[in-house]
């Protein structure tokens, strides 16, 4: 254990909530790399929602901290946030992996400045499949030095996430934005840190991309409005982010990965836009 990690070991506690459905090929690796972060005042919780497979089996191995609640992600973290104690929570997906010092540089930087409510990890895409490595190509921009489009605060200062109520359980795909948006009309800052989260791309083919883009779209529209975002802005279309355009010359760079983007981008904007128009019309 380094300085670093002894000067706060004894202070900050670390509530790490994961939510969990059917997660057991990939569950097992997140929490390995929770046991070998250098920062040890950890409390890792696992909110499931009804698996089938071995995910609650494997999470027993880790921590005897499993509850079985749903019926949303947003509902899980809430839950798992009233379960535990900590100055501090980090939502995770199971398909995650931290890199060593993601937690010590987090509750260093907290801790320098009560301000923070919130603090961004970087996440860097692990691919395998093509459509994997499309997506892996495109976070890639953003990781580039973070972009407010798509950048969310995982880690968050308890009395913040407690001021704003924890996460909107209406919104569901849009809530990794609306909770640190929340945290920052409080008052609080939302800051970045260097080490990186490592995220396992886990997409079967181009139609999953448009489903799952649909889904999120069915409650986009409280989000939307909650927050005077217009439907049409770099939140919602892919091609209006400026950070594309800012690295124009690595798309020309690369021209295949560059237009199998595009062709991505356009049918998931159309799924994202058919789900919001549904959620809107059913009110």
């Amino acid at each position: 254990m380094n300085k670093l990690d002894k000067q706060f070991s004894k202070k900050a506690l670390v509530a790490i909530i994961i939510t969990t459905k059917n997660e057991e090929d990939v569950l097992a690796r997140l929490l390995e790399s929770i046991k070998n972060q250098t920062y040890k005042n950890i409390k890792t919780v696992v909110v499931d929602n009804n698996s089938t497979d071995k995910t609650v089996e494997i999470a027993k191995k880790y921590t005897k901290s499993i509850y079985r609640y749903g019926p949303e992600r947003s509902a899980q973290r809430n839950y798992g946030a009233k379960k535990s104690r900590g100055e501090y929570i980090l939502f995770l997906d199971a398909d995650m992996q931290l890199t060593k010092k993601v937690i010590s540089e987090c509750v260093k930087k907290a801790e320098e400045n009560p301000k923070i409510g919130g603090i961004i990890i970087p996440e860097q895409s692990i691919a395998n499949s093509f459509w994997e490595k499309v997506k892996a190509y495109e976070r890639s921009f953003y990781n580039l030095s973070g972009d407010e489009s798509v950048d969310a605060a995982r880690f968050i200062r308890r009395k913040a996430f407690e001021k704003v109520g924890g996460y909107d359980e209406s919104i569901t795909g849009p809530e990794d934005w609306d909770l640190p948006e929340n945290v920052k009309k409080k008052g609080y800052e939302i800051i970045r840190v260097k080490p990186l989260i490592y995220h396992y791309e886990r997409v079967k083919n181009l139609f999953s991309l448009v489903r799952k883009k649909y889904y999120y779209g069915l409650r986009s529209s409280k989000y939307l409005e909650k927050h005077g975002i217009s439907p049409i802005s770099s939140k919602t279309i892919y091609f209006m982010r400026p950070v594309f355009y800012k690295n124009w010359k690595r798309l020309l760079g690369n021209p295949t990965m560059s237009v199998a983007m595009l062709i991505m981008f356009f049918f998931e904007t159309l799924g994202g836009g058919l789900g919001y128009l549904k959620g809107k019309l059913n009110g």
